[in-house]
């Protein structure tokens, strides 16, 4: 074999070992976590793939409230269920002065998901019913599928809980809509959980916090991949609410994802 031949396989195997270390590797994430002074996981499915990175393993697999992040579910059953006749319908606003500004309005699930307005979601779930509600947790497999407590405040207090390798494997199920509702609205709720976009790419997600809780579930569109991802960290008050964020941007950028 010829000297120039060798070369160009060399460069080669040194190109494909360079791109492995980018995507297949968590050895910097410890660092983003211990910087930021957050215990949590971070898992990331690549699904060209279909292999599952993974930090803090054990937590990975254990459940907690999913907070907010059970607005992806919660719209796609009211959306099914014509709780709500699509995602630009108004819901009056109660005249409850509530924390957030932005809170204190009429909504539609299309401005309401993006800024996690609780109450809005409140009274998707009181009109869904807690019969149709359960039915539909059990159809989709959603974590531990409990909702004994009240419709309309179980995924922030009450028994619900799911863990991050779950959300996973239901954010896998929404991207291949293979969930048990009807194509567009899986579409439909994926369009209004663009958080992020450029030209190279563009995330879906959403943010959660409850009960000590912090969540940040989606997955990232590149333009010859999908990567889902799913965090949760300890977080005791809003303020620490950003770290969700950018625990995430971090990996996305250390993992050559995102720029």
């Amino acid at each position: 074999m010829r000297i120039k031949e060798l070369t160009i396989i060399l460069i080669l195997a040194l190109f494909g070992l360079a791109s492995c270390k980018q995507h297949g590797s968590t050895d910097n994430w410890e660092k983003f976590f211990q910087e930021n002074y957050v215990n949590g996981t971070f898992v990331l499915k690549n699904m060209n793939t279909n292999e599952p990175l993974i930090y803090n393993k054990e937590r990975s697999n254990e459940e907690f409230v999913p907070a907010s992040t059970f607005k992806i579910l919660n719209s796609m059953i009211a959306l099914q269920e014509s709780s709500i006749a699509n995602i630009n319908d108004t819901i009056k606003w109660d005249g409850i002065n509530r924390s957030f500004d932005l809170w204190n309005k009429d909504q539609t699930m299309k401005s309401a998901l993006p800024i996690s307005c609780v109450w809005f979601y409140q009274e998707l779930a009181r009109r869904t019913g807690k019969e149709k509600m359960q039915e539909w947790i059990d159809k989709t497999n959603y974590g531990n599928k409990k909702i004994e407590n009240k419709i309309d405040r179980f995924w922030l207090d009450g028994n619900l809980a799911i863990s991050a390798n779950e959300q996973i494997d239901f954010l896998e199920k929404l991207v291949r809509n293979e969930l048990p509702f009807d194509k567009d609205i899986q579409e439909t709720v994926k369009g209004i959980m663009i958080s992020d976009s450029t030209q190279n790419y563009i995330i879906h997600s959403k943010t959660g916090w409850s009960q000590n809780i912090g969540w940040n579930v989606g997955y990232v569109e590149t333009k010859d991949n999908v990567w889902i991802f799913a965090l949760n960290i300890d977080m005791k008050n809003s303020s620490e609410g950003e770290l969700r964020k950018t625990l995430t941007y971090d990996i996305l950028k250390e993992q050559k994802i995102i720029e």
